[in-house]
């Protein structure tokens, strides 16, 4: 018989290492971890809380983010407004109050900038939040300028769609991308791998989708922008938009247009930690965001597997609220994919 070079010798017995991964299995089934909940090896990943981008009333938004100090596992909070500067003095007198408080609970805190600009008074409101103290994070290539040479973070509200356009960001002094929401896989890979910025995507939430100059949410209510009442607070989780067949597809907060679906990538996790994926979003919602974050957390650490995060999160939100993840996988944003990416 013609040997090979691995074929042991007659009367001899192989020498083989220990194959390492019913080791692992092993390890994990004591550990009480399914085997879809391992991840890549490599740094912990983290949790970052979005800026809120509906109108909620002052007191019941520094609670919100008293609970996220003292309950949720994340790892950063934004705070600042991005969608309407005119809401923004109702919130400015917590804001430092709510920052030092989530900074004592160990977050890291960002600030973050209006992510459309129309005239003196946002460009006014944009460079004094640039000129915080702290870490800024820009929504629109005016808060780039203002921050160049600086430290600074880029929220997904720019327009990151190649590689060259992360490495010039990261040149003007950016150190976290939040990748765009319609990015596929391979794309954030790609961009990932291009720049030495790390690199975040939003995880869960109503998907950003456009920022408009006009308040569809004021018009919704026969009223103009420049006097509309502030409608978008009534309407905590954004107003609902159907189509001519009743079908709920968007939801408005203020000038702002979202999926009415919640994005999830829960199951993408894995996937998208071994293309490069340092960081995780999760964009506030009017429900329970201290057990969404929960589920996450133990998501990234590698605690539940996909599904199990699935079943954890899909009592969180309300039964008419579909969760979307096409973007990611290459199709319509508006899709659900049942198959996860291949890491």
């Amino acid at each position: 018989m013609k040997r090979s070079a691995a074929t042991p010798k007659s009367g001899t017995r192989a020498k083989t290492k220990p194959a390492r991964a019913p080791v692992e299995a092993h390890l994990d089934k004591r550990a009480g971890i399914s085997p879809s909940a391992r991840l890549p090896a490599g740094p912990r990943a983290a949790l970052t809380l979005g800026p809120l981008l509906h109108n909620w009333p002052a007191d019941q938004r520094r609670d919100f983010y008293f609970r996220i100090a003292d309950e949720a596992p994340v790892d950063t909070v934004c705070l600042g407004e991005v969608v309407c500067a005119k809401r923004a003095p109702f919130f400015d007198p917590h804001l430092d109050e709510v920052a030092e408080r989530l900074i004592r609970a160990g977050k890291e805190v960002v600030f973050s900038t209006l992510a459309l600009v129309t005239g003196a008074r946002d460009m006014t409101f944009v460079a004094d939040a640039a000129a915080r103290r702290g870490l800024v994070e820009a929504n629109d290539l005016a808060a780039v300028e203002l921050l160049r040479g600086k430290a600074h973070h880029v929220g997904p509200f720019v327009n990151v769609y190649s590689e060259d356009t992360a490495r010039l960001l990261a040149r003007l002094g950016a150190t976290r991308i939040c990748l765009p929401v319609e990015l596929p896989a391979t794309a954030v890979g790609a961009i990932a791998a291009a720049t030495a910025a790390e690199c975040e995507v939003v995880a869960f939430g109503r998907v950003p989708l456009a920022m408009s100059a006009r308040c569809f949410h004021a018009r919704s209510r026969d009223r103009h922008k420049i006097n509309c009442r502030f409608v978008c607070a009534e309407d905590a989780d954004g107003l609902p938009v159907e189509t001519a067949e009743g079908e709920r597809f968007l939801a408005i907060a203020g000038c702002h247009i979202l999926s009415h679906a919640y994005a999830n990538l829960a199951n993408e996790v894995a996937a998208l930690r071994a293309a490069g994926v340092k960081r995780f979003r999760l964009l506030p919602q009017a429900i329970d965001m201290v057990a969404v974050a929960d589920v996450f957390r133990r998501r990234l650490d590698g605690r539940i597997g996909g599904a199990e995060a699935m079943a954890a999160l899909r009592p969180l939100v309300a039964p008419e609220i579909a969760f979307v993840n096409g973007f990611v996988h290459g199709r319509a944003g508006e899709e659900w994919v049942a198959d996860s990416l291949r890491a």
